[in-house]
């Protein structure tokens, strides 16, 4: 089979590499790709939004598969493109990826088929907007109803921060169309998780759960991220929470969508907010998450390759699926300032040393290849994975992999993995 990949960050590189140990693979693709994935695919200079590119791509050079990485393809269109054409694509189409495209959509779908999340209210009109958040107080989240790259979310303390953040959102337009409309929604406590499900539209087959760091800094302060690092398992899912989460959000989001006709085709992942026996909906993303990825394909020991087969041709139903017993870390190393401003451009040391460790796989992100070195090129550039026999053996061999390798002004947090240490412990 030949295989295409779209993407080209950290979340692309672990499909490739789980895709490449499939003995139904002969060739891989990947557009755009970055260098540590051109070690395993061959990476074309196609950007994941040119959808006429890569359609003709695939075509001219017999792709069986095209498995989508990131959602603005998604948002775009590509799967509709590629069915239309009878190409065999992963992925929801546009409709379905409505579900990540707009918030104001996934909490109606949520309100609608009784599937627990925050109350909320959506506004089009600042004003409004403005009289609402004065009435409801603060702590309060106001979220940029639209993709704004990980970066229209504001939990606002204080009822001046949630107007600022309308006006930034709003007036000031500061994400564009996606904020045209805004959702305002109560504040959960908590501890955060991420749940991963395959479905064909019809069946579903759930995945590990994981648990994802999204603030800058150690002790999950400073600002969010699109992800510091991740584990999986994830002990605050327990087996009672895991049944509780397919029967009461993955299985009435997947026959919802199928009711409201769009049905869902390709990996769901649902952001959750866990407190004690209770469980609510943060968010849908319409794709498999980044950082959560690398440790969940480090831990999968099923051939991932006839899962997505079986997703896009709608025969998931006889799938099984079988882990590694083990816990798997991942630890992102970052440029320093991200995600404000940061400097690119400096060589990356200590690559091969990591590359030679046992149970240990480094995933690149923000990569890119100068003069014949590996440098800086975005705000997350590396994903350290490990795995170990338990949390602690996983984190130990993670930063073992993170001590190898170094940059200039590289920026990494210190404690990923320590929730579920301290679950275990």
């Amino acid at each position: 089979m030949k295989i295409l990949v779209i993407g080209s960050g950290g979340r692309e590189h672990a499909l490739v590499w789980k895709i490449a140990q499939s003995p139904l693979v002969q060739k891989i693709y990947c557009a755009p790709g970055n260098p540590g994935i051109a070690a395993t695919a061959e990476c074309l200079a196609i950007a994941v939004d040119e959808i006429d590119d890569l359609l003709a791509f695939a075509r001219e050079n017999a792709v069986d598969l095209t498995v989508v990485g990131p959602e603005l393809p998604l948002t775009l269109g590509i799967v509709d493109r590629f069915r239309a054409a009878g190409l065999l694509i992963f992925g929801p189409d546009r409709k379905a990826a409505q579900l990540e495209g707009s918030k104001a959509f996934s909490k109606e779908l949520m309100a609608k088929y009784a599937i627990p999340t925050a109350a909320f209210a959506t506004f089009e009109d600042y004003a409004a907007a403005a009289d609402h958040v004065r009435s409801q107080g603060a702590p309060i989240v106001i979220k940029a109803d639209g993709l704004a790259a990980g970066k229209g979310v504001f939990v606002a303390q204080t009822v001046a921060e949630a107007l600022h953040a309308l006006k930034e959102i709003m007036v000031d337009q500061a994400f564009g169309e996606a904020g045209r409309k805004v959702v305002v929604e109560e504040y959960l406590t908590g501890e955060e998780a991420s749940f991963f499900a395959l479905t064909d539209g019809r069946d579903i087959l759930p995945l590990a759960a994981c648990q994802d760091h999204k603030a800058a800094f150690d002790d999950d302060s400073g600002p969010n991220t699109g992800g510091m690092g991740a584990y999986s398992p994830a002990p605050v899912v327990t087996p009672a929470l895991y049944d509780k989460i397919v029967r009461e959000v993955v299985r009435p989001t997947i026959d919802g969508m199928a009711a409201d006709g769009c049905p869902y085709c390709g990996t769901l992942f649902v952001g959750l907010m866990i407190r004690g026996a209770e469980i609510k909906v943060l968010e849908y993303n319409v794709r498999f998450g980044d950082p959560e990825t690398q440790p969940l394909l480090m831990r999968l020991k099923s051939d991932l390759v006839p899962l997505l087969l079986a997703c896009a041709r709608g025969n998931l139903g006889q799938e099984k699926l079988e882990w590694h017993e083990q816990t798997a870390v991942c630890v992102v190393m970052a440029s320093g300032g991200y995600p404000g401003s940061y400097r690119k451009g400096f060589e990356i040391h200590g690559l091969e040393d990591a590359a030679g460790m046992e149970d240990l796989f480094v995933f690149h992100a923000g990569t890119a290849l100068k003069d014949g070195r590996i440098v800086n090129s975005g705000g997350r550039v590396l994903g350290v994975t490990g795995r170990g026999q338990n949390v602690a053996a996983a984190i130990e061999r993670a930063y073992q992999g993170v001590a190898k390798i170094r940059w200039e002004g590289v920026h990494f947090r210190r404690d990923i993995g320590r929730k579920a240490l301290e679950r275990r412990s």
